[in-house]
């Protein structure tokens, strides 16, 4: 900006051809600008936080009955659990306070109320993958919960074992929502 202003106090350039460059930088700013604001608006929506409703958070008791499983002695037949979904920023996290666990869940779809997340655990030598679709349904919602427990090899680190899990859930909110935005 400073050598064109030089150019200019010398008059080598005139001021039409002055003014093109101006409008040219102008242009080149904005067009900068709105790359990055786009690129940080997609990278927020990639990971699906915007799209959740929000009757998604608050508290749901939730009933399970298993629907298939290649471990009947591992799995429960039916279980009754709460579900506290809460956002904080772009981390939501699903705690339950009858056994004490907590995870942050990855958002996978968000589609005409359906929602596929995942979440992670790790228990000793095993990991728990934990996948959950659900239709939400004003203060209900209705669908599958798939579990898949690996055994790990505490020598090579491998999968030595699969256990897995279908169960058929259903939830009714007991609690508004926790939906914290920073």
């Amino acid at each position: 900006m400073r050598i064109l202003l030089k150019l200019f106090n010398k008059k080598c350039l005139s001021f039409k051809l002055m003014s093109k460059l101006l409008k040219l930088l102008f242009i080149f700013i904005i067009c900068i600008l709105s790359t990055s604001v786009f690129a940080a608006e997609n990278k927020v929506l990639t990971g699906g936080i915007m799209m959740v409703p929000n009757s998604f958070y608050g508290t749901w008791r939730v009933v399970s009955k298993l629907l298939d499983t290649d471990s009947p002695v591992l799995f429960k037949e039916n279980n009754i659990d709460l579900w506290n979904l809460s956002r904080v920023g772009d981390v939501i996290t699903l705690r339950n306070p009858f056994n004490g666990a907590s995870a942050e869940i990855t958002i996978d779809k968000v589609s005409d109320g359906v929602v596929v997340f995942k979440k992670y655990g790790k228990y000793n030598n095993k990991h728990l993958t934990d996948i959950v679709e659900i239709k939400l349904n004003g203060e209900t919602f209705k669908g599958y919960d798939t579990l898949q427990l690996d055994t790990m090899s505490d020598v090579s680190g491998k999968i030595i074992k699969t256990e897995t899990a279908k169960y058929s859930v259903s939830g009714e909110k007991i609690l508004g929502d926790y939906k914290l935005e920073h």
